[in-house]
């Protein structure tokens, strides 16, 4: 009967874990492509500004802006489309899992060495003879 709830209990928190990370990657694609709407909307404002009201008409500015925001957008599409696939959820889960396993057997070593550099019966025979 417990088994049973145990059982549901762990699959209702894998598949909120699961939701979670869709809810997280389904706002990260939803920014990116915002930024791309602004992308495409700022770089027809920059142009319309430089060349339609001939604002620094001698150099065309616009072109060294535009490169350097489409940089940036190329920047956030591969942190969403290919560092998140290799660095998401599950390799934050797996590091975690690494950085506490080699944590507790740090632990077991140091209590190992403590146990063998000072026993417990010495200890309470110290403490017992005076």
């Amino acid at each position: 009967m417990f088994a049973k709830n145990k059982n549901k209990s762990e699959v209702e928190l894998e598949q909120h874990v699961l939701l979670e990370n869709a809810q997280t990657r389904i706002k990260q694609k939803k920014r990116l492509y915002a930024h791309f709407v602004i992308f495409l909307i700022g770089s027809v404002f920059l142009i319309f500004i430089n060349k339609i009201l001939n604002y620094w008409a001698t150099y065309d500015w616009f072109i060294w802006a535009i490169t350097f925001w489409g940089f940036l957008f190329a920047i956030h599409v591969f942190n969403v489309f290919i560092t998140q696939k290799f660095m998401g959820a599950q390799w934050e889960r797996s590091q975690r899992e690494k950085l506490v396993a080699k944590q507790k057997r740090r632990i077991a070593e140091l209590q190992k060495e403590i146990e063998t550099d000072f026993p417990l019966s010495k200890v309470n025979k110290k403490e017992i003879e005076p």
